[in-house]
Formats: C-alpha cells, sequence, structure tokens
C-alpha cells in the first residue's frame, strides 16, 4: 500500500478506476451493517427492544431488496455476475494461497459465498426474531434466533478478514472502494 501512496505523490498517474458498485449496493451493504451492529448491541437490553425488533425488520427489508437487486440490478450487483461454484471458489483459494490471487473486478468467489451466507442467515434471523416477537415464541426459538445472530456475526468477522487479506494482496482498499464504488482496473478495460 505505502509503494502505491509513494508513487502516486511521485507524480505517476493514479492508477485507472471503473465503477463497479452502484449507490444501491453501497447504501444496502452500510445500512445493513449498521442495522447488525445496532441489532446485536440491543440485543440484551429491554429497554431497548423496540429498537431491537425495528432493526431486525429493516434488515429484513434490506435484504428483501438485495434479493430483488441481485436479479434485476446492473451487472456487477446480480449474483449471476459473481455466485460461482465450489470449483471457482477453489481455485479463487488457491491462487489466495499461492500469492497469486485471481483478480475480480466485483465480487470474487469467495466475497460471493459470504454475501450469499450473510443475506441467508440475515434472513433467518430476522424471521424467526419475527416470530419470537410476534409469535407464541418458546425457548427453542430464542436459541435458535441467538444461534443464527451469532452465525452471523461469524460470517461478518470472516467477512472482514477476508476483505484485509483481499485489499493487502491485490494492494487496493476494498473498502474505500464500498464507500465509492470505485476499484482500480489492472485491465485497463474501457
Amino acid at each position: 500500500m505505502s509503494s502505491i501512496l509513494h508513487d502516486q505523490a511521485a507524480g505517476s498517474p493514479a492508477p485507472r478506476t471503473v465503477k463497479v458498485w452502484d449507490i444501491a449496493v453501497r447504501a444496502f451493504h452500510w445500512s445493513f451493517a449498521l442495522c447488525f451492529a445496532g441489532a446485536w448491541i440491543t440485543a440484551e437490553s429491554e429497554r431497548y427492544r423496540d429498537v431491537h425488533v425495528m432493526l431486525g425488520y429493516t434488515m429484513l427489508g434490506l435484504v428483501a431488496f438485495r434479493l430483488l437487486w441481485g436479479v434485476v440490478g446492473p451487472r456487477h450487483a446480480r449474483f449471476s455476475s459473481f455466485v460461482r461454484g465450489p470449483a471457482a471458489i477453489a481455485r479463487y483459494l488457491r491462487s489466495l494461497l499461492a500469492g497469486d490471487p485471481e483478480h475480480h473486478l466485483g465480487h470474487n468467489p469467495a466475497g460471493a459465498v459470504a454475501v450469499v451466507l450473510l443475506l441467508g442467515l440475515a434472513a433467518l434471523a430476522g424471521l424467526s426474531g419475527w416470530a419470537l416477537y410476534d409469535g407464541p415464541g418458546g425457548e427453542w426459538l430464542e436459541e435458535t434466533h441467538e444461534f443464527l445472530a451469532g452465525a452471523l456475526l461469524a460470517v461478518v468477522g470472516v467477512h472482514l478478514a477476508g476483505v484485509a487479506v483481499a485489499s493487502w494482496l491485490h494492494r487496493e482498499n476494498l473498502v474505500h472502494a464500498m464507500l465509492t464504488g470505485r476499484k482500480k482496473d489492472p485491465a485497463g478495460r474501457p
């Protein structure tokens, strides 16, 4: 990273960037992260139970939006452009271990797994929370809801670690890319 900054400071041109993630994907991403963080923080507080429930319902709405946007949205938002099978995931992970990672303009195959798990776990946690709050519930449902939330937290942790590793190996700031929607394009595509 420091060599990239040094080259830019020395007067060499900044790498060409291309728009990858539209505003809807970025707004979803950060809203999802904030809602989950807020729901996690308020989970054990009876005082903030309504806030917890509201954040859970908001996450369900966000998941529904992302599922729709994953079908009808622009190219890099569509699941068909980044969700791949086990062979592609294994090939990508091998390239990481070899120190020569495949570059993907949008989500890489490992990131796609995280997206699918995050959406699925959030939907299940939200639905179990809704059933717990609005129905007869029961201890088994509460345990299921807490397990799903914990699994979601674990996937968030793996996702964050993956972003850090991919940012380092690709020498690009993926957090910045998710804020601006732009990534450097080493292929120099138009």
